[in-house]
């Protein structure tokens, strides 16, 4: 970025050889700007310094373009990068000249939220304005890792979906070589298919090692998982919640993914689970318990055996107002 020419170099010389004027240019470089409120701005890339000068006065984040380019010289020509930039009222020459130099450009962020399909995780990434470019390819389900990732304007949306599958593959990896020495798992893509299941099942933080090892359970004796999720999985495949209840006759049509029709993991995830779920998925809760049903108050009743878990659900029936 050049800003000196020769009516600049002249304009300095003039300011610093009388005393008075240059009182005046210190005071200028030093005083507060003119902005009373906290303001965005994007440089864009190339943008020259006459440019920049010109589009900061005009926003209002400075009152004169010649003396950002004199501050500019002063400060002895440091690179301003591009990138959107926040600016907080009255600030001085010295302290924009400074940000812009350091690149210190607003840093947005998403935040993906566990259990969500891919499809539901595109969708996302589609609705925010502050990305760019088209998601070329649905990634795999199971292969996105929820969380809050910061990007910045103009960020492309593919990048972030790059970045959403290594954090999974890095998770998984990781996660995997964790896993108890028993864990009946025997990769580590069944443990993202089952900790999808688990976190289908439950939005309560301190279920997900039990639900975990209650799937264990049925899986060591050869029991169906027979798990609603799996179910609505298969007749949407993920393209949007089912936004029904499942019938009976849901739970008798076969898919791949119908846990009520397979003694058997389903062939992939059903959504992307957090960490949380993948560590209940390595390292089950060690319990004896066979079933769970909604308990109505958020969580689960869990039980050992039929006759226990009919209670539960003779319970959870009258609840609902279901005799």
């Amino acid at each position: 970025m050049r800003f000196i020419s020769g009516c600049l170099i002249a304009f300095i010389i003039t300011a610093l050889a009388l005393g008075a004027g240059g009182f005046y240019v210190a005071q200028q470089l030093q005083a507060p700007g003119p902005l009373n409120e906290t303001k965005n701005i994007v440089i864009p890339r190339g943008s020259g310094g006459t440019a920049i000068a010109q589009k900061l006065e005009k926003e209002g984040v400075i009152s004169s373009a010649l003396f950002f380019k004199l501050g500019y010289v002063l400060a002895q020509h440091p690179e301003l990068k591009a990138g959107e930039y926040q600016f907080t009222p009255h600030m001085a020459l010295p302290e924009i000249i400074d940000k812009m130099a350091r690149g210190d450009i607003v840093k947005r962020k998403f935040t993906m939220p566990e259990g969500r399909t891919s499809m539901e995780i595109v969708q996302i990434l589609n609705a925010e304005p502050a990305l760019s470019g088209t998601i070329i390819a649905l990634p795999p389900e199971g292969s996105l890792m929820p969380d809050t990732y910061q990007f910045t304007l103009g960020d492309d949306r593919n990048a972030k979906i790059k970045d959403m599958q290594k954090a999974m593959q890095d998770a998984l990896l990781q996660i995997w070589a964790q896993r108890d020495a028993d864990n009946p798992l025997q990769t580590p893509e069944q443990l993202l298919t089952l900790a999808s299941i688990v976190e289908k099942e439950t939005g309560v933080a301190a279920e997900r090692p039990r639900v975990a090892g209650v799937f264990m359970n049925r899986l060591r004796k050869g029991m169906m998982l027979q798990s609603d999720p799996t179910v609505s999985y298969g007749i949407t495949g993920g393209r949007a919640p089912l936004g029904r209840l499942l019938t009976s006759d849901d739970l008798r049509k076969p898919t791949l993914y119908n846990t009520y029709t397979i003694a058997a993991l389903p062939p992939g995830p059903i959504a992307n689970p957090g960490k949380a779920a993948l560590l209940a998925a390595a390292k089950p809760e060690k319990n004896d318990f066979i079933y769970f049903v909604a308990d109505g108050s958020g969580g689960h009743a869990f039980a050992a055996t039929l006759e226990q878990h009919n209670q539960n659900v003779a319970k959870w029936r009258k609840l609902n107002g279901n005799k």
